[in-house]
């Protein structure tokens, strides 16, 4: 099945290929929610397969509109400085594809909430 609409899910990468797991469970899991989109990961560095070559691999296959969400924390150098120039030369290079970014995930309220969730119910409630 051709997809015209694909999420890219944009991570920092690391040299430990255990660190990996949990961005290829939300991969999964972003995917059980979109049918009618593919859903990619891809890393800035360290590991593959790169924003670039899935970008090249999704416009090939025939998809139309590309959405990049950073799966970063914050707005750090990253996101700010290179992740724009990847998203430029790609742009360029695609012009026929639109290929938007979404804000960072941990600048989004929703994401805060459910990580404050997340740690408050960690803490033990004594009586």
């Amino acid at each position: 099945m051709q997809h015209k609409k694909a999420l890219v899910l944009f991570a920092h990468g690391a040299r430990a290929a255990s660190w990996k797991q949990p961005f290829e469970r939300l991969q999964i899991l972003s995917q059980e929610k979109l049918s009618d989109a593919i859903v990619k990961l891809a890393f800035l560095e360290l590991m593959e397969p790169s924003l670039s070559d899935v970008v090249a691999e999704l416009v090939q296959s025939g998809c139309e509109q590309i959405q990049v969400v950073p799966v970063f924390l914050g707005q750090g150098a990253h996101v700010l400085r290179d992740l724009p120039l990847i998203i430029e030369e790609l742009t360029a290079h695609y012009p026929q594809v639109s290929l938007q970014v979404s804000q960072a995930v941990g600048e989004n309220a929703l994401v805060l909430d459910a990580i404050a969730s997340y740690c408050v119910s960690n803490i033990q409630h004594t009586v």
